[in-house]
């Protein structure tokens, strides 16, 4: 590892360590439809209103409620049918994370790639926590996605400073380093931040934990099995270890060898739920 890792690496614990990293908050949009998402007396006609005020994100989940996964028989156009078509909790978790997707832009050009470059990864990886929760699990496919569109989250953080520190923004080797070495940590104080609930908030700092084996499958497991299988065909250090050997895959049910693309229908299928949230 350079030096200039290092230094990078140790001077972003302390700041963790410290309190001092200043982390990201929740887009304002994003903040009204958790609490909306606490009162248990919230109905449609309110929420519709918390969304309703940020046009972008009502006509992403109006794609998304007409997308080949969840359409219906006829083409819903209004907000309010698609938060009944789609369920209060659904909506918030969806809502919450496609919001997230404006986090993720930068001021210089060279970080502002990077970061879209994780989001995309990100939107590619709910799509198949979606399809791999709903095909193996008896777990919240909405809960999958949004694990699978915050996981990454703790890199914002690291490319926000590099934005303020030319020599690790110049060295992209020293960057990847720290962004894979330190994002678990950091996304995990991020969500405990938010007050994400437990199931979710734990997923940054265990995903990339090959071993990791809990009494039963989860969402942490979803979206390992989701970024391995991401990289398959590709010469990612991820596709030389032995899959057999991970918890994960047995937890959901998967053999470590079959190629979820091989089946047409979990092919489209995923296909379907990435498109949906790009």
């Amino acid at each position: 590892m350079s030096n200039l890792a290092e230094k990078v690496q140790r001077e972003l614990i302390e700041a963790i360590d410290n309190d001092e990293l200043v982390l990201p908050t929740l887009p304002e949009v994003a903040l009204k439809v958790r609490e909306a998402a606490e009162d248990p007396n919230i109905g449609i006609p309110q929420l519709s209103k918390v969304i309703g005020n940020d046009a972008a994100l009502t006509a992403r989940i109006i794609k998304v409620v007409n997308s080949p996964l969840l359409r219906s028989n006829k083409e819903i156009t209004d907000l309010q049918m698609a938060i009944s078509r789609l369920g209060i909790n659904y909506t918030c978790n969806l809502a919450t994370g496609l919001a997230m997707e404006q986090m993720f832009q930068a001021t210089s050009d060279v970080v502002d790639r990077k970061m879209r470059e994780v989001w995309n990864k990100s939107t590619e990886i709910a799509g198949i926590c979606h399809v791999l929760c709903k095909h193996y699990t008896r777990l919240l496919p909405d809960q999958a996605t949004l694990a699978g569109l915050v996981h990454q989250i703790g890199v914002l953080p690291i490319l926000t400073y590099a934005e303020e520190h030319n020599a690790l923004l110049a060295d992209s080797i020293s960057l990847n380093h720290v962004i894979e070495q330190i994002h678990p940590i950091i996304g995990d104080k991020i969500l405990r931040t938010w007050e994400f609930p437990e199931l979710i908030a734990m997923v940054p700092g265990n995903y990339l934990n090959f071993s990791r084996d809990s009494a039963q499958v989860d969402y942490v497991d979803i979206v390992q099995v989701a970024t391995l299988q991401s990289h398959l065909g590709s010469n990612h250090p991820y596709t030389q270890l032995d899959w057999s050997k991970i918890p994960a895959f047995a937890k959901l049910g998967l053999d470590p060898n079959q190629h979820l693309n091989d089946d047409e229908d979990l092919s489209a299928a995923m296909e379907a739920a990435m498109s949906m949230l790009q």
